[in-house]
């Protein structure tokens, strides 16, 4: 038996073909693999419909589009900035910045560009706080700084579905001339405390001699010894040393003939 296909059908057998290329290939492209790491969120006809990751998802073809987000800990790191401080000393600090998106769906919809906007707040958050404090807060304060910094951010950002891990001060650079400056107040600084030891140890030594002196005053025989002693020190390089000894009464003697 022989079946007559009519020529139409030979016609649009190859169109046939061809649509189903084309409706296969578009159920293959929306076939998606999500890692671990990332969400999918999705829009159906230009509306939020859902957030869907991880693993093998489908996104319909034309009437569903996606974009995908990235929930790891992203390091951000600040530009340099210049920043004049309550007392009007410039510096610049470098400054890192460590966020995750944890709503991925607010990110996407709430702001353009959340990487570009943490940036930015950080920036003037940076500006602000900073700015408000003196040279030597900023010097020694660092971690303060961080954590105001943070807060700021933080508040602000919550709202897109950021959060802010934390914030790292790297480095703080100061102007040469403050720099001499700071040697010098460093430097004056440990030369009054080489002056006050070195007085604070002469004061101890004269209390010393004089408690001695006391002593030896009460002990006539306590100063010959000593000065035996002194004798036997000196004996030890007798070079350039003349050495003259005189009885222990010729004071008292002497005192006597003048008188």
């Amino acid at each position: 038996m022989i079946i007559m296909v009519p020529d139409i059908m030979i016609f649009f057998w190859p169109v046939f073909i061809v649509i189903a290329v084309i409706i296969g290939i578009l159920f293959l492209t929306g076939i998606k693999v999500i890692l671990e790491y990332e969400r999918l969120v999705i829009f159906r006809l230009g509306k939020y419909k859902r957030t869907i990751g991880p693993g093998v998802v489908y996104v319909f073809p034309i009437v569903e589009s996606s974009q995908k987000v990235d929930l790891r800990i992203v390091t951000q790191d600040i530009p340099r900035q210049e920043i004049i401080t309550r007392d009007n000393i410039p510096v610049l600090a470098n400054t890192v910045v460590y966020f995750k998106v944890e709503r991925p769906e607010d990110a996407i919809i709430k702001i353009e560009n959340y990487t570009y906007a943490v940036r930015q707040y950080t920036q003037a958050a940076l500006r602000d706080v900073v700015g408000n404090m003196e040279l030597d807060g900023v010097l020694t304060e660092r971690d303060k700084i961080a954590h105001d910094i943070r807060e700021i951010v933080d508040s602000e950002t919550n709202e897109w579905g950021i959060d802010i891990k934390s914030i790292k001060i790297q480095e703080i650079e100061l102007p040469a001339e403050m720099k001499r400056a700071m040697a010098k107040q460093a430097e004056a600084e440990r030369d009054k405390r080489a002056v006050i030891i070195t007085s604070e140890g002469e004061l101890m030594a004269a209390e010393n001699l004089q408690k001695a002196a006391a002593l030896m005053a009460s002990e006539p025989g306590a100063l010959q010894l000593r000065t035996l002693q002194t004798i036997r020190d000196i004996a030890q390089d007798p070079s350039e040393k003349v050495v003259i000894f005189m009885p222990s009464g010729v004071e008292k003697l002497i005192r006597k003939f003048t008188d």
